[in-house]
């Protein structure tokens, strides 16, 4: 099964840097469009940063030119290289795996979480 696993974080001041991690398995007749996400206190889960399929990669916004996503397909690891951060950054980072294999299925597996706090 593929169910991703997050670590890498932790507390940090403002301006500070952390880089997350997020492990998971992958079935050689599948392909992955991996993407973070992060849910603040109080707010809805937003999108955070992508790299589909096709290796195209997208950012919200608010994090462009702060964040880079990268993956190491040997490792199976998806990264976030999360640099100037900001308080506004504190929120569970979560990774979401969506899963195409050449049967057609897909699936969309989703990892626990790791929280990420920003302190002013």
């Amino acid at each position: 099964q593929v169910q991703p696993v997050e670590t890498g974080g932790g507390s940090v001041q403002e301006g500070g840097s952390l880089r997350l991690s997020c492990a998971y398995s992958r079935r050689t007749d599948c392909r992955y469009d991996m993407r973070w996400y992060r849910r603040a206190p109080g707010k809805e889960r937003e999108f955070v940063a992508r790299i589909a399929i096709d290796g195209t990669i997208s950012y919200a916004d608010s994090v462009k030119g702060r964040f880079t996503i990268s993956q190491d397909d040997a490792k199976k690891t998806l990264y976030l290289h999360m640099n100037s951060l900001k308080a506004e950054d504190t929120a569970v980072y979560l990774c979401d795996a969506g899963e195409y294999c050449s049967s057609g299925s897909w699936n969309d597996y989703w990892g626990q979480g790791t929280q990420v706090t920003v302190s002013s």
